[in-house]
């Protein structure tokens, strides 16, 4: 039987670690043995990460819808509340980047909330 010979196959697969851990400093980059462990550190935290950044955009839009309501005499609660109740359905990203970009129309929508609150 002829024997194995797997040089390429290793090659392709040292390769694709290496390219994963381009860019990070000292051994992590070069050294197969310390690069394939970074390279499934950084793939844990991406995973993780993926996870929270949801997490954190919603509390920044929480935030500046908060702060731009607040501005106009209302609290967060309050106003999702009227929105509920007032049938707007905008979803809290586009309400934060009316707040944010756009103040003048987020004025007018919590105004139509105030009205259907009273």
């Amino acid at each position: 039987m002829a024997r194995t010979k797997r040089g390429v196959i290793s090659r392709a697969k040292h390769k694709k670690v290496l390219k994963a851990v381009k860019g990070q400093y000292g051994r992590r980059k070069n050294t197969i043995r310390i690069a394939r462990q970074a390279m499934e550190k950084a793939m844990q935290y991406a995973y993780r990460d993926r996870k929270a950044k949801k997490r954190e955009f919603r509390s920044l839009w929480i935030q500046r819808i908060n702060a731009g309501v607040r501005s106009e005499g209302l609290t967060y609660a309050k106003f999702i509340n009227g929105l509920v109740k007032s049938n707007i359905k905008l979803d809290r990203k586009v309400l934060a980047e009316l707040a944010y970009s756009n103040p003048e129309v987020f004025k007018s929508i919590v105004k139509k909330v105030q009205s259907s609150l009273n």
